[in-house]
């Protein structure tokens, strides 16, 4: 299973290279835009043989030399290469477990960031830290719960308003998130287990995970919160990186002036507590 899922995305991926972005001279009729075989293995340096043995499933295990060989070859980004390494059943080297220490400076700029809602996830998309203000927006988040890719295929969902588009490409970049995590860190047997319990038990998780999506996750949005005491707030979120970490920092922001800011504001005043009563 592992040899034709590794020859399937080889051949998916080799037919979206064009001869020209590999550095090829271009000539004769060609039946497909992307490479040939004999291309690739020209550009791998390997034999012609090989690599249709490879794609057809009929030679398993590929070498770490091998798989290097064609994610250059194929102009593949970070995360497909590793992703590539996945499917060929090799860890990429200096892999481990997901990281979830946050730093004394980034838990002093939580500390002073009072009036924005910020929070630190990892690269599974896992609540690590949230400050007080993020807790009122979006809610207190227990357990399972706490990761957002559960929440969001098999829990209560988030208070993020979505069109059908947008809850499809928020799908698409979680699966693509989580699977990015996977390759990056294959002995973390947390994040097996998260994957495992979202394919068996959501269909829409297991197909966009089955069709290998693959990527770098969420990206920086506008997104509309109904808040059950303020109200709908629009608000710019904005994703944060951690030099050195694959911790990620969400921080929500309210254009000055507008109602939206003063929602937030009011939200800032409550916090947590409920407007009934």
């Amino acid at each position: 299973m592992a040899g034709t899922e590794f020859g399937h995305t080889v051949r998916r991926w080799r037919d979206r290279v064009s001869p020209e972005a590999a550095g090829l001279p271009v000539g004769g009729h060609r039946r497909a835009a992307g490479l040939r075989r004999e291309e690739l293995a020209l550009l791998a340096g390997i034999s012609v043989d090989y690599v249709t043995r490879l794609e057809q499933g009929r030679a398993a295990n590929p070498s770490e030399q091998v798989v290097e060989a064609l994610g250059r070859a194929l102009r593949l980004s970070g995360a497909e290469r590793a992703h590539l390494f996945n499917v060929a059943g090799l860890v990429p080297p200096g892999q481990g477990t997901v990281p979830a220490y946050i730093t004394p400076s980034v838990q002093r700029m939580l500390d002073r960031l009072t009036e924005t809602p910020v929070a630190v996830s990892d690269a599974t998309w896992t609540l690590l830290l949230a400050n007080p203000l993020y807790v009122a927006l979006m809610g207190e988040r227990r357990g399972k719960e706490r990761n957002a890719v559960w929440r969001d295929f098999l829990g209560s969902g988030s208070r993020v308003r979505h069109t059908p588009e947008s809850r499809r490409n928020v799908e698409t970049a979680q699966v693509a998130g989580v699977r990015t995590a996977a390759n990056r860190y294959p002995a973390d047997q947390r994040l097996r287990r998260l994957v495992a319990e979202l394919r068996a038990n959501s269909e829409r998780f297991a197909e966009l995970w089955d069709s290998g999506t693959v990527g770098d996750g969420l990206q920086p949005s506008r997104k509309t919160i109904d808040h059950p005491q303020v109200g709908a707030l629009t608000l710019d979120c904005d994703l944060l990186s951690v030099e050195g970490s694959d911790l990620r920092i969400m921080i929500y922001t309210a254009e000055p002036g507008t109602e939206d800011a003063e929602r937030l504001a009011l939200l800032g005043v409550l916090g947590t507590q409920s407007l009934v009563g």
